[in-house]
């Protein structure tokens, strides 16, 4: 996967500026593997570091597996490793956009619309990952921060694919539709289907929240809307499942 430079907002500041804990073996490495992520501690038991090649001016505790797990979120299977991390900078959007034009690439955007659950939004950036989607998109007030629990949800993808977030979702539509996306809102409530939209163009997938889908303002400002041809004995789906199946359409879309 083509890792994209995170173009820093000014003065080096991230949106959202604390500093938080990773855990488990796949978001661990991927931190320490990212020259843009500042690691700025790691506990571990002795066993787990022993595999690691770890900078030298790193400061190291070695901690038993009790211990480990009161630094972590309740039950989180930190399989070792614990790091303390500041989060990424949030690239901007006109510079991806501009990257990938420059770049000649078709890859697929996704915008989320009110996502608000860690799980869900590390899933969709693993969904990402696996399908070379080239970002995803949120509302900076309306998403979460990084934290472990996206992290370990991502399995390292919080890493390689760009989270934009920008303050105004339908500006952000307005200047992916001005860079030749096709705007394609996911909803039940239509006839159309995702397969019937794709003709070849860029696509930028729009996704709501569970609870309230896409709101109308977001809504008006997709291309199409569109719905995945699931069973009528099932309502719905999660959003992270939605993304995966409607990325996975998009990778297929001609073949």
């Amino acid at each position: 996967m083509r890792q994209f430079s995170r173009h820093r907002r000014p003065g080096g500041q991230s949106p959202k500026g604390q500093a938080t804990r990773f855990w488990g073996r796949h978001a661990v490495l991927a931190a320490l593997d990212n020259p843009e992520r500042r690691v700025k501690r790691i506990w571990g038991t002795r066993e787990a570091i022993g595999q690691l090649e770890l900078p030298s001016a790193l400061p190291v505790s070695y901690a038993d597996v009790v211990d480990l797990a009161r630094l972590v979120a309740r039950d989180a299977p930190h399989q070792g490793l614990v790091i303390e991390v500041d989060p990424l900078d949030s690239p901007y959007l006109g510079d991806i956009l501009q990257e990938e034009a420059d770049a000649g690439s078709r890859r697929p955007l996704v915008v989320l619309d009110q996502v608000t659950d860690p799980h869900n939004i590390g899933a969709v950036l693993r969904s990402a990952a696996a399908f070379d989607a080239a970002a995803i998109v949120t509302q900076d007030r309306h998403s979460p921060p990084e934290s472990g629990v996206i992290a370990r949800s991502a399995s390292g993808a919080l890493e390689t694919v760009p989270w934009v977030r920008v303050v105004n979702l339908s500006r952000a539509l307005e200047e992916i539709a001005e860079a030749q996306y096709w705007r394609i809102g996911l909803t039940g409530d239509t006839e159309t289907t995702l397969g019937e939209t794709l003709d070849g163009s860029k696509v930028a997938l729009v996704l709501g929240s569970e609870g309230d889908g896409m709101r109308h303002n977001v809504m008006e400002h997709c291309d199409v809307l569109a719905r995945l041809p699931i069973s009528p004995r099932m309502e719905s789906l999660n959003i992270s499942n939605a993304a995966a199946i409607a990325l996975y359409a998009v990778a297929t879309a001609g073949r």
